[in-house]
């Protein structure tokens, strides 16, 4: 017998995303407004890119994370 799952979300969820990913994110985001211009230019930002991407809201994920 072959079974077929069904999965059930709300209209509201985003595909894929679980609230574990979404809060691992904006805490990410959050943590580049601490980094000091030595720590931004190590991993290659200025702090204008810095604060675009801390900036960003938490459902503007990455397109990755959806497939």
């Amino acid at each position: 017998m072959i079974r077929v799952a069904r999965r059930l979300s709300a209209p509201f969820a985003l595909p894929r995303l679980s609230l574990r990913k979404l809060f691992a994110l904006h805490q990410s985001r959050q943590a580049l407004r601490a980094l000091d211009a030595d720590q931004l230019r190590d991993v290659g930002l200025t702090k204008a890119q810095a604060q675009a991407e801390a900036n960003r809201p938490v459902w503007d994920a990455p397109d990755y994370w959806s497939r």
